[in-house]
């Protein structure tokens, strides 16, 4: 009964080497497959051309440098959409091209100018800026308007990170009369509708 217990003891461990080793052979061959495709599609892009890759059980590491967050998160998109790759670890970097006050402050400048667009003035976001990463917080009416906040800051130089903050409002046809009807009662008034026009505010549904 011995001999044969251990008979099949050996047979099983012989199965689970064969098994292992054959799984071992098969990661190798899709990694060498896998690096082949990442650094392809690397090369496709200026932006991505200075980037560094390695590929071990599925798993891709991306190194190097790149000018803008969204350029380091694009590259991460791009590889993990690619067959047979079982995630991303994105350790790319950012330059930084300017102090954190300066940064900030082009940064408050841009999502001001985008609050003027058409359905955006009743966004409100607000961002600082630490050691390069970009926090915004504040509230806008939609996800259109929380989206455009993140891809301003995405394409800001300088930022290496963002942090999205932002409450979407609910929707509400009674909140959105009443702030319409806000915006015509302050800018519609001989004093103050001079402010709207210096800002680039006006509603747009203020007229007639």
């Amino acid at each position: 009964m011995k001999t044969i217990l251990r008979g099949m003891a050996s047979f099983l461990a012989v199965g689970v080497l064969s098994v292992s080793l054959a799984a071992q052979t098969a990661s190798v061959r899709y990694d060498s497959d896998i690096q082949s495709r990442v650094s392809q599609q690397l090369t496709k892009k200026q932006e991505f051309r200075n980037l560094q890759a390695s590929t071990e059980d599925g798993i891709v590491t991306l190194s190097g440098r790149v000018d803008l967050y969204q350029q380091k998160l694009d590259a991460a998109k791009k590889v993990r959409k690619l067959d047979k790759v079982q995630g991303v670890r994105n350790l790319i970097a950012v330059r930084s091209s300017a102090p954190d006050a300066e940064v900030q402050a082009k940064l408050e400048r841009k999502l001001h100018y985008d609050r003027m667009g058409y359905d955006n003035q009743f966004n409100f976001v607000d961002v600082s800026v630490k050691d390069g990463a970009a926090t915004l917080t504040g509230a806008t009416r939609n996800d259109m308007g929380r989206d455009s906040a993140v891809w301003i800051a995405n394409n800001m130089p300088g930022v290496n990170d963002v942090v999205d903050n932002i409450e979407v409002l609910p929707v509400s046809g009674f909140d959105d009369r009443i702030r319409i009807s806000a915006v015509r009662a302050i800018y519609r008034d001989p004093v103050l509708g001079r402010y709207a026009k210096r800002s680039g505010e006006a509603d747009p549904h203020c007229g007639g």
